[in-house]
């Protein structure tokens, strides 16, 4: 699954929410979960948190360490109407094959959620709906 940067912040943001439970439960997994962000992904939220919140740089550089960071393609025709600051998230996710897109991001990618037959088979959801979609031990 890849995260975007709104879920990454959230993740460094706040100890006890969601995006935190996300990268407790994918340590905690065996075999552990595959997280994934992008390089735009992982910028926008450090840049975020240095303004925002930069006690939280911290945590967000202990859960960089544990994710694996996505080749940007350098150039991809987006099928979707997403606006153009959604558009190198979605395209980073289905270049490295992620069946899942968690983003918080109801502006950019609420019109496209839960409707991965739309999305070039990409799932995209907010972290609260991956938790409560019951799939096989919720894996990505």
């Amino acid at each position: 699954m890849l995260l975007d940067a709104d879920v990454l912040f959230a993740a460094a943001y706040n100890a006890f929410g969601k995006a935190t439970f996300l990268f407790e439960m994918a340590a905690r997994s065996r075999p552990p979960w595959r997280l994934l962000s992008s390089v735009y992904g992982v910028e926008e939220a450090r840049r975020n948190l240095a303004t925002k919140s930069p006690q939280g740089l911290a945590d967000f550089a202990r859960q960089c360490a544990v994710l694996e960071i996505a080749a940007q393609p350098a150039a991809v025709i987006v099928p979707l109407a997403l606006p153009v600051k959604g558009q190198p998230i979605w395209s980073a996710a289905l270049a490295a094959g992620a069946t899942r897109l968690l983003s918080g991001d109801v502006e950019d990618f609420g019109p496209h959620m839960n409707n991965p037959t739309a999305t070039a088979g990409l799932l995209i959801q907010k972290v609260g709906d991956y938790l409560h979609t019951p799939t096989p031990n919720n894996r990505c």
